[in-house]
């Protein structure tokens, strides 16, 4: 099976390198020739657990090659894997303009049957825009299918979700599209779900809304929480021991980030209304989370009143742990709202500084970035916890206490247990806890 997989973001390089540590013939391209030029030298551009690693394997073992063109990737292609970006726009819709090129693309080099994959997120309906755009630029009457392959990997553990999944959703409409799709992911035979595109594609955006909705829900408790003498760690191990809700995604803290959540649901509220479908629960999922910034910086402001030229240190950059990911980090809101209070910042993430620093780069004292999280807290009025990276949570409290100018923390994502923090004499503030 020879496989191209068109965009190498933090979903197409995953998606590349797994399916050749699957033993198939892979390809990928993408617009940016650096992208291309280190995953040929065995760097990827992203930091993922275990890809560097297969990356470098499946190069040294002749099953993965990454091409600058993309004609000559797609003519030699039997299966394209589109994974190119689809951003939001202003009004939250999916902005498909690179998926509309690509299909143009594969329309000027139809030299074979072609199956293409969507594998990006894209609004249910997409497929019959692809047939239409291929349809209307091609140069021949070589035959093709669409078919839909939507991807959950997490960021931070993509690779082991891609060789260990949980499902695999194929939307098809012929059988040879599903026969190809079923021997790519033989080695998973039993955790495929076929179905048409549209419910293929719908999957993907229910999902991740569904899954924001339950974040969005415990943030709301843990405001309650903060009202009350109620503990929303203890609410929310109460809630996932029903087994009809479970206990993931109920952790409190300063909200979703990242490049699906976000996205998604103000993906799905478009399509909803362009369907007159209406997704008010999905526009106050979308309120809560905004609203978490606010209530973090007002705990900052109840721990130091006026902060103009405090220093402050912020321990985590990335959206989540174990990746350098920033996109809709809250990290980026919290910086905003601080330099506009005048602070002084010190950051600190084991992975996302490098990132980071394209965003905001250095400016002594107003903002610098340190080589550890004690130097980020040396001297330090506050210290905030925004990404649960486990260096975080093994930090030596006592140290810590000692190197402060004032021992101040604020947990925006619950990390520490409060009595053994105010053991050691650390001022301490948590998310829908006292």
């Amino acid at each position: 099976m020879r496989i191209g997989v068109i965009g190498t973001g933090y979903v197409g390089l995953v998606t590349a390198v797994c399916l050749a540590e699957l033993d198939h013939h892979v390809i990928g391209t993408d617009v940016v020739r650096e992208k291309i030029d280190l995953a040929l030298a065995g760097r990827p551009h992203i930091y993922e657990p275990g890809l560097e690693e297969l990356l470098k394997k499946n190069l040294k073992e002749g099953r993965l090659t990454f091409y600058h063109d993309l004609d000559k990737t797609i003519k030699d292609s039997d299966v394209l894997f589109v994974c190119v970006s689809t951003p939001q726009r202003p009004d939250g819709r999916a902005d498909m303009t690179y998926v509309e090129g690509v299909s143009r693309r594969i329309a000027e080099n139809l030299n074979t049957y072609k199956l293409i994959v969507e594998k990006s997120t894209v609004p249910v309906r997409t497929s019959a825009w692809i047939k239409r755009v291929i349809n209307l630029y091609r140069r021949n009457a070589e035959p093709f299918d669409v078919a839909s392959n939507p991807e959950f990997l997490r960021e931070g553990s993509a690779v082991e979700d891609f060789l260990h999944p949980d499902r695999i959703i194929i939307g098809v409409e012929s059988a040879k599209a599903e026969r190809i799709l079923r021997q790519i992911y033989a080695r998973f035979a039993d955790k495929i779900l076929v179905t048409n595109i549209d419910t293929a594609e719908l999957i993907k955006h229910a999902s991740n809304s569904f899954l924001a909705m339950k974040i969005s829900f415990i943030n709301l408790i843990s405001e309650l929480c903060e009202k009350t003498e109620a503990d929303v760690e203890l609410v929310a191990r109460g809630m996932g021991l029903d087994p009809r809700i479970g206990p993931q995604f109920l952790r409190a803290g300063l909200g979703y980030g990242g490049s699906c959540f976000p996205k998604d649901v103000r993906a799905l509220i478009h399509i909803g209304e362009e369907m007159g479908v209406d997704f008010g629960l999905l526009k106050e999922v979308d309120k809560i989370n905004t609203r978490r910034i606010e209530i973090f910086i007002n705990k900052i402001k109840q721990a130091l009143w006026i902060l103009r030229e405090k220093k402050i240190a912020l321990l985590g950059l990335s959206f989540k742990p174990h990746t350098d990911d920033i996109r809709n980090a809250p990290s980026i809101a919290v910086i905003r709202e601080l330099q506009k209070e005048g602070a002084f910042l010190r950051l600190y993430d084991p992975q996302a500084m490098n990132n980071m620093k394209e965003v905001f780069p250095e400016k002594e004292p107003e903002l610098v970035y340190c080589q550890s999280p004690y130097q980020a807290l040396e001297g330090a009025n506050a210290g905030l916890i925004i990404t649960e990276w486990p260096e975080f949570q093994a930090m030596d409290l006592t140290r810590i206490k000692d190197i402060m100018s004032n021992p101040i923390l604020i947990d925006g994502r619950n990390i520490f247990d409060p009595d053994e923090v105010r053991k050691q004499g650390i001022e301490y503030y948590s998310m829908g806890r006292k």
